[in-house]
């Protein structure tokens, strides 16, 4: 699956290829930081403005399908 290039790009001259929402120059990674700490959403959209709530849910949910399309079925 590739990331929706409304979403996440990755080029070269924007903070050398690592992947950010795009438009901006919010990595994705500290998105992930955030959730990963117990931080909320909002508190993250509230740090980042660049960054519109749509993005990250969009981000979310490419991240549960990359997350749970070869998942083998229970046992």
């Amino acid at each position: 699956m590739s990331a929706n290039p409304s979403v996440i790009q990755s080029v070269t001259d924007v903070l050398g290829g690592t992947p950010v929402f795009s438009g901006t120059r919010v990595p994705v990674q500290t998105f992930l930081d955030y959730l990963e700490t117990g931080d909320r959403l909002d508190d993250f959209l509230e740090d980042f403005p660049t960054v519109a709530r749509e993005q990250a849910v969009a981000a979310l949910d490419l991240a549960r399908e990359a997350l749970t399309q070869n998942a083998s079925p229970p046992r």
